[in-house]
């Protein structure tokens, strides 16, 4: 085997009880997931916005970023419920680039794990601590989860994830929101299998156990755009494919459909200036029509305190590493647009 065993890591419990959760942090967790939850199951009638940097660099301005969306998470709480995103793994198509926090807590050294799930941890129980937000991560690597899964507010399976077994599975063991994308192909079909798996139980291998689970009935579509047939970037944000998505819902017989709509990605071509009026032309079709407003949770956004991407070397505060974003000042703006137009 072409492998260098480096270090035997800690398992997800002595991390855990390392770094703990206090009693009035898991307050603050259990009220906060209960209203994300609520937005889902369509019990509160707001929307969601999922939003943050394209992946987690530096914890100092990570948690800057997160503080401002506090203030103006204020301003529109009748409206719209804020889940910062505080992505810690980052999927590479081919392998090479910043793979996130969890590899490099800092990102101009060396990949080191230990540090990284240390890091990762500290940092989403710092943003819970300090802002009162539970957060958005991606589990692009279920058998992580453990690591992080008691202070997180919701998961998302990416697009290359989505039709794997052990995500699926996994993502039926949850107890929080689980969002699926649809895959690079842009199926719809399989977008429906991957939540119907897992919102069903199933017994299977996870981290050396035999374990069982009751299925998620908070598990839900990601609508990210998807890839044609010679790499171009095709939208699925527009009426016709909500229309689609509700009915597909309704044939499959799932008596709660919900989507969030991801304004960046293969949706916007990953030209992040495009996200606010995709969000915008999504909030005219809810008004629209009434079963696009019941499917349409909420949307994801990738935003940073400024706009672009930079290389990793230039060190540029608040300033994506990976994909480009859109800033603050446009967030804001953006953010108090849309609590208007609801």
């Amino acid at each position: 085997m072409n492998m260098n065993f480096k270090c035997k890591l800690p398992i997800p419990k002595e991390v855990k009880e390392q770094y703990s959760v206090s009693a009035e942090t898991q307050k603050i967790i259990d009220e906060r997931n209960k209203q994300i939850a609520d937005v889902i199951t369509s019990a509160d009638d707001r929307m969601l916005l999922i939003i943050g940097p394209c992946s987690a660099d530096h914890e100092d301005s990570v948690i800057d970023y997160i503080s401002r969306l506090k203030t103006v998470q204020e301003k529109v709480s009748d409206k719209i419920l804020i889940v910062p995103r505080i992505y810690t793994n980052k999927p590479r198509t081919t392998g090479k680039g910043y793979k996130g926090m969890l590899h490099q807590p800092d990102p101009d050294k060396e990949p080191d794990m230990y540090k990284g799930i240390v890091a990762i941890r500290k940092l989403h129980l710092r943003a819970i601590e300090e802002t009162g937000f539970t957060c958005a991560d991606e589990m692009l690597y279920p058998e992580n989860h453990r690591y992080l899964n008691d202070l997180l507010g919701y998961v998302a399976v990416g697009a290359r994830s989505v039709e794997n077994q052990q995500h699926r599975l996994t993502a039926s063991g949850l107890n929080i929101p689980v969002g699926l994308k649809n895959p690079i192909s842009g199926s719809i079909n399989v977008l429906m299998n991957s939540i119907e798996a897992a919102q069903a139980s199933h017994t299977f291998l996870y981290r050396g156990w035999e374990v069982s689970t009751n299925g998620n009935p908070l598990a839900h579509a990601i609508l990210r755009g998807f890839e044609n047939h010679h790499g171009q970037s095709m939208p699925n944000y527009h009426y016709e494919d909500l229309i689609l998505l509700a009915d597909m819902y309704a044939q499959k017989g799932f008596t709660n459909p919900a989507a969030i709509i991801d304004t960046n990605h293969s949706n916007s071509g990953k030209h992040p200036f495009e996200q606010p009026r995709i969000l915008k032309e999504v909030l005219n079709n809810c008004r629209y029509n009434n079963d696009i407003r019941k499917l349409v949770k909420g949307f994801m956004i990738e935003s940073y305190i400024e706009d672009g991407s930079q290389k990793i070397d230039e060190h540029i505060y608040g300033k994506s590493i990976t994909d480009p974003c859109l800033g603050w000042e446009k967030t804001e703006r953006l953010i108090l647009e849309m609590a208007d137009m609801l």
